[in-house]
């Protein structure tokens, strides 16, 4: 299994090489990479196989894949369907088709895809596999990017199934919670399901998900939109593939979750719905394609219907009719498709006499027509004949329910029989009341090329072959039955099982489906506005959605920095100290000092922040609040958590130069009438949010019953990590991911700030001392670019101070990298520590002395530090550890002796850049880059007095 994805994966990778060096006809050798997995698949037919890595089993991801005989019925569609989808491509293109390449790929990892969803054991895992069908899907059917249309079904498909996705995920969380595994294979296993609120809630998620990816009521009008893909993608994704696989997660669960409350109450009142009102749709629209597409959502909720009844007979049928359809609907699209390619329409209205054109064509869509409505000997009778059986005997749904059912499925049935009947007779039939010109489409109709017509051929005459071998169909299929409650099924495939109540609806149906046929033209004309319109539907719900947003954010945001700030910190107020009120208290035990010395710095932060709300200059505000950091930083060190002081000193230290450069674009004194008019109001609200926290974190403290964490982190850090500083090895081994997450978060913000600030673009490297106009190579300088600052901004003794202390701050940086797994330090110190020396640099010789001290762009300094910290996951896994944790690599050398290597220390090197090229950003946008706007011209003045002088 493992083998087939990498094999598939790696055919994606090459399929843009592979269409650039031999055109369409490429198609062809990426096809034998799915029929080489289907040869896997059938000599493995039976059998049961498992593959486990472990990726991250403290949070349940590892790599679970299973083969069973549910997965080996989809694995083969998906696989055996996926080649004959890509011969059937190399003939629809033509060489000179826009992003081929890309398609192709995008086709053989979508089939990618969609075997690992079917073969995955791990939930999670197959939550993964479940979005990348999404996000593959939306690429595919706007693959036609310049069409409005195709942007347009692309997004809906998105928002659509994506959103069911995010639902399914936490319905996953808590079912992996509450059952205590991931694992589905755990689950079936199980004796008894497990039960209560929250498994059933998490049922009922998990089928909106299944539902919303299989197009059914009401989630079905992102399926007739997503027929503005090609061909290929509406007979592989829409018939054979993606929807399939709401289908298969109803089909895996039934066995266990089939009797949970929201489930019959879900499955089969939606599914029939969508089999009823699909159906109708399918009798009104005059686009082939469309017609298909409405058939397809009928389908689909005629096979989630039979899959969640939860009887063996029922799951028998439905895996029957899942193999029926993905033939009879993918060839038909198919057909579509070379109708579509040779006459350029697929508007029945303008199609006459093609069935006299091409008898062939007409033979293969006849025979997957038939299949599709259910008429014998093909594949789709067997498989609604066993349905129709397994509806009446459905002893699992009280009476008024089953006769509910058998309507329903009959109903549908007929409907089927209708609309198969007018998509014959659409594409292919004489219409005498057409005009020459109706008909003109055919006229210049070109012969498709035997290659063109043997995928669906080869489809159709597979469904016309499994009817009369119904028995060995059944030896195949029937496994997977056995897994539901019950066991063995009562009745098996056969395609005649004798006079029965299921042959006698059987002929009803069709005497049904004829009349609908015959009648189709007055139920388009009477019905055509009596269902709505879905589409339309969505359409106002997105509008609804944006009025309303707009109508929050204008209430909330009007403009006002101090509004928004209020609007946040009252949510922190009122939120948590409701919750806290109507929840569990219990009683608070506090010591207010464990040394005088902490009192005395309490005492001077709050001081500080008193004065921050009374003071009206701007710097010396923001004096005072670091003051209130620097305190901090202090508690830190008295409690013997150096690490963290050290970090809060650099921190707040940074922090106050990033408000100093900001700050110069300001006014020095606040208005003194708007400070009066909001002074009191602001400091209530912080009085009030700094007691709510210490409230919450004395309650918090105090509801703590086990033992703290930190008591294990020490000996952890050592042991897994290899590191004595706890605190370094936390951020880079035992929580890398969350530090990987922040660094990521940290790099969109920079790129954000610098976006805004250069507005067009972002520059490259600072500038440097010889890009100014005013650079003279002949003076000498304490430092390379500080004769280029106005003279009255020149300071010689910090140019000298800098100039003398600038090596040994970096010095400084480099050591508490290096010692920062075993002391006090670590990248990000170590970085911080960097990006105060380029602050150093810049406050004493300006913005040309920044691009003396480091002419690197940011940009490229960030992205540096981000592929060095994820490319350590990649490393560590080579090395034998879980991704992003330490593998450690003891070596002796000669000269210099035993060396003990841990690879934490590339992921800390990532975050020494990402830190150093944070604070660049920073000093180029809200430094160099306002210096070049507001100190151009006091440059340039200087420059003009010096010389008149």
């Amino acid at each position: 299994m493992l083998v087939i994805l990498l094999v598939h994966a790696i055919a994606a990778l090459a399929a843009p090489l592979c269409v650039r060096a031999w055109g369409r006809n490429a198609f062809y050798p990426l096809a034998l990479v799915p029929l080489g997995g289907l040869s896997w698949v059938v000599a493995n037919w039976g059998s049961t196989q498992q593959v486990r890595i472990t990726w991250a089993p403290t949070i349940e991801m590892n790599i679970d894949l299973r083969f069973d005989s549910l997965a080996a019925i989809m694995a083969a569609l998906v696989l055996g369907i996926g080649a004959l989808i890509l011969c059937y491509c190399a003939r629809y293109f033509e060489d000179d088709e826009p992003r081929l390449g890309v398609f192709a790929a995008e086709l053989v990892g979508f089939a990618f895809a969609m075997f690992g969803l079917v073969t995955s054991d791990n939930m999670l895992l197959l939550y993964i596999f479940w979005e990348t069908t999404t996000v593959l899907s939306f690429l595919l059917v706007g693959h036609y990017a310049e069409r409005a249309s195709s942007r347009r079904a692309a997004l809906q498909a998105l928002f659509v199934t994506a959103a069911g996705g995010l639902s399914m995920l936490v319905g996953i969380i808590i079912l992996g919670q509450a059952s205590g595994s991931y694992l589905l294979s755990d689950l079936l296993a199980r004796e008894q399901p497990p039960g209560g609120v929250a498994v059933s809630f998490a049922v009922a998620l998990i089928l909106i998900g299944a539902l919303s990816k299989s197009a059914i009521v009401p989630l079905h009008f992102w399926l007739p939109g997503a027929m503005a893909a090609p061909t290929p993608v509406s007979a592989y994704l829409h018939a054979a593939a993606m929807v399939k696989a709401g289908v298969y997660l109803v089909a895996r669960l039934a066995p266990v979750f089939a009797n949970s409350p929201p489930w019959h109450p879900l499955v089969l009142t939606l599914g029939l719905a969508s089999m009823l009102l699909a159906g109708w749709r399918a009798l009104q629209v005059t686009d082939l394609k469309l017609v298909l597409a409405f058939g397809t959502v009928s389908q689909l909720g005629f096979l989630i219907v039979l899959v969640g009844i939860g009887t063996p007979d029922a799951a028998l049928a439905g895996v029957t009719m899942i193999v029926a359809h993905a033939l009879f609907k993918a060839s038909l699209f198919m057909v579509v498709g070379v109708i579509d390619h040779g006459a350029g329409t697929r508007d029945l209205r303008l199609l006459s006499g093609l069935g006299r054109r091409e008898p062939a064509l007409l033979a293969v869509a006849t025979l997957s027509a038939l299949s599709m409505a259910g008429i014998p000997p093909l594949v789709g009778f067997v498989g609604k004949e066993s349905a129709l059986g397994a509806a009446l005997d459905a002893d699992v749904l009280a009476w008024p329910a089953r006769i509910a059912l058998v309507i329903g499925v009959s109903v549908g049935s007929a409907l089927t029989l209708g609309y198969s009947a007018r998509f014959i007779w659409g594409a292919f039939a004489d219409k005498p009341g057409h005009t020459r010109q109706l008909s003109a489409s055919v006229i210049g109709w070109h012969r498709p090329a035997a290659l063109f017509l043997a995928p669906p051929a080869i489809l159709a005459v597979a469904g016309l072959i499994a009817g009369p071998a119904a028995a060995w169909l059944d030896g195949l299929l029937s496994p997977y039955a056995e897994t539901l409650p019950g066991g063995t099924p009562t009745s098996h495939l056969a395609l005649w099982h004798g006079f029965t109540a299921p042959l006698a609806l059987t002929v009803l149906i069709i005497a049904a489906g004829t009349v609908l046929f015959l009648l189709r033209g007055r139920i388009v004309e009477t019905t055509h506005h009596v269902l709505g319109n879905a589409d339309r539907v969505y359409d106002a719900t997105l509008r609804a959605m944006d009025r309303l947003s707009l109508r929050m954010t204008g209430s909330v945001q009007r403009g006002s920095l101090p509004m928004s700030q209020a609007t946040i910190l009252g949510t922190l107020i009122i939120l948590p100290t409701v919750a806290l009120a109507l929840g569990t208290r219990t009683g608070v035990r506090l010591r207010l000092w464990d040394s005088p010395l902490q009192t005395a710095i309490g005492a001077i932060m709050a001081a500080m922040a008193l004065c921050a709300t009374v003071l009206r200059n701007r710097l010396a505000s923001v004096l005072v609040v670091g003051v209130t950091g620097y305190g901090c930083g202090v508690i830190f060190a008295l409690h013997g958590a150096p690490d963290l002081a050290l970090t809060q000193f650099l921190v707040e230290t940074l922090t106050l130069v990033v408000f100093v450069l900001v700050l110069r674009a300001f006014p020095a004194e606040i208005d003194a009438t708007r400070a009066t008019a909001s002074k009191v109001r602001r400091a209530l609200l912080a009085a009030v949010v700094g007691a709510t926290v210490a409230v919450l974190a004395a309650f918090a403290t105090a509801a703590r019953s086990a033992e703290p964490i930190w008591h294990r982190i020490p000996g952890a850090a050592y042991d897994i990590g290899g590191g004595k500083n706890a605190v370094n090895v936390l951020l880079v081994d035992i929580r890398a991911w969350d530090t990987l997450g922040e660094i990521s978060v940290l790099i969109v913000a920079a790129t954000g700030v610098a976006s805004l600030v250069f507005r067009t673009r972002r520059f490259g490297t600072a500038p440097r001392a010889v890009d100014s106009p005013r650079y003279d190579p002949d003076l000498v300088s304490w430092l390379p670019a500080s004769r280029l600052m106005a003279r009255e901004d020149r300071s010689m003794v910090l140019q000298i101070t800098t100039r003398l202390i600038f090596p040994t701050i970096m010095v400084l940086s480099i050591y508490f990298f290096f010692s920062g797994h075993n002391a006090p330090g670590g990248g990000f110190a170590g970085g911080l520590t960097a990006g105060l020396a380029l602050t150093l640099r810049y406050l004493a010789g300006g913005r040309y002395e920044l691009g003396e001290a480091l002419p690197v762009d940011a940009g490229q300094i960030l992205g540096a530090g981000l592929t060095l910290a994820a490319g350590t996951a990649t490393t560590s896994l080579l090395l034998g550890a879980p991704a992003l944790s330490s593998a450690i690599v003891e070596v002796t050398l000669p000269l210099v002796g035993h060396v003990k290597l841990v690879t934490a220390l590339f992921f800390d090197l990532g975050v020494y850049l990402i830190v150093v090229g944070l604070v660049l950003d920073v000093l180029r946008s809200l430094g160099a880059r306002l210096d070049s706007e507001l100190g151009d011209t006091t440059e340039s003045a200087s420059a003009g007095g010096g010389s008149r002088s």
